[in-house]
């Protein structure tokens, strides 16, 4: 599927004379590396590191040109950038899709009633970051020009699957903030549900603890012993101190995990060279090793003010190691740095009685078809309530004591 436009248009959605042009890049090595980032991470302009360091140049970068997205994956690049005045001034991340893997909104069941009605699903747009289901902008804006490109990212995307007859369009994981906008642009808005552990100016992971209820504080001392008791020892590695060694050693644990989980891996593994090059100071591995030999490890991205645990594997089972790799580990690490939070990946309510406590997820849809998206939205209307209480209920069970937090005692 090829989407090769130049829209030249008035965005609908706001009040400027000024004409934009929306174009859809089939590579995002023709949008140049400081365009997209002063779009998608202008706060490292001081330097540091990006909010979200899955929309920057090099994340996509590496999917693309490790083979991890592209002919045959189901996921086909087609970028948008809209310029004004000169300059690009609006990005976003944006494939043709012909399945619904490895995006973590869930619409098969969308996809199976269009399908059964005589529609046909396939293919359809989304603007996502492949394979991470992580919160974060993605109508990717120059600061100053967030009304007019974000208009006109939305506008290109509905146009483009209009005039190409595609059934649908799809923005997930974007921010609250996004999903009001999408909302008065007409989107349709979904509510889903991750875990995140909040960093409460906790000073240890001891003060953590004694954030938490008498017996959730024992079983995480007790889990932590337990994990710890596997007979090697636990090393967390960032930056230089990550060898390609290190890579082939993941690899493996990847591999076993992405078959379990998904049928075959989504990545390939010259993305994990990749990102070994152009941001190694941004990763955390923390691998537990029994002598010099590696058993189970996990992957985690550091962010300006977020740690974001991506994947994990094992080559053995040993109690409670998963636990210590994913959570234990990202906690301390998170209250040592001085991070705000900690995101592990989605689902997963076992992440609840270890201070991970539920959070709303947002996600925009562009639904062709008058009368499926009318069931649709009412479908949205009814799960939004579901999770909503959902989000409420389990909450009031979180692990935190029911008194006045102690926070960074």
């Amino acid at each position: 599927m090829r989407l090769d436009r130049i829209l030249r248009v008035r965005p609908n959605a706001t009040v400027t004379d000024t004409q934009i042009e929306i174009r859809t890049h089939q590579s995002l090595a023709s949008i140049a590396a400081s365009d997209w980032d002063a779009c998608a991470c202008p706060e490292t302009a001081d330097g540091g590191r990006p909010l979200d360091p899955f929309t920057t140049h090099r994340f996509l970068m590496a999917l693309e040109s490790s083979s991890s997205i592209g002919e045959g994956t189901g996921w086909q690049p087609h970028y948008l950038s809209v310029r004004a005045d000169g300059q690009i001034i609006a990005v976003a991340p944006v494939y043709g899709k012909t399945h619904s893997q490895g995006e973590y909104v869930f619409d098969y069941s969308w996809a199976d009633a269009f399908e059964r009605a005589g529609g046909r699903y396939y293919p359809k747009l989304q603007v996502a970051v492949p394979f991470t289901p992580v919160t974060g902008r993605r109508l990717l804006t120059r600061p100053a020009f967030e009304t007019i490109g974000r208009a006109g990212l939305v506008q290109g995307l509905v146009q483009i699957a209009a005039d190409n007859g595609l059934s649908s369009a799809h923005i997930t994981f974007c921010t609250a903030d996004e999903a009001q906008a999408g909302e008065q642009m007409g989107l349709l808005h979904r509510i889903g549900q991750q875990f995140h552990w909040e960093n409460h100016a906790y000073q240890s992971f001891d003060a953590f603890l004694n954030s938490l209820s008498s017996r959730k504080r024992k079983q995480i001392r007790k889990e932590r012993r337990q994990a710890r008791g596997f007979g090697g020892r636990i090393m967390a590695l960032t930056g230089d101190d990550i060898h390609p060694r290190h890579w082939d050693t993941f690899w493996r644990f990847y591999q076993d995990t992405g078959a379990r989980k998904w049928g075959r891996p989504y990545l390939t593994r010259a993305f994990f060279d990749d990102i070994h090059h152009t941001m190694r100071d941004d990763l955390l591995l923390v691998l537990a090793m029994d002598d010099e030999r590696p058993v189970a490890g996990a992957l985690n991205v550091i962010g300006r003010d977020t740690l974001f645990g991506r994947y994990w594997g094992a080559s053995e089972h040993h109690p409670c190691l998963h636990f210590e790799l994913c959570y234990y580990q990202a906690i301390d690490f998170a209250i040592a740095h001085g991070m705000q939070r900690v995101e592990a990946g989605a689902q997963g309510d076992h992440k609840l009685a270890r201070g991970y406590l539920p959070v709303a997820t947002h996600s925009l849809h562009w639904i062709a078809e008058p009368g499926f998206r009318n069931a649709v939205e009412q479908f949205l209307t009814a799960e939004k309530e579901a999770v909503e209480e959902d989000i409420e209920i389990l909450t009031s069970y979180g692990p935190f004591r029911k008194s006045t937090r102690v926070e960074g005692d």
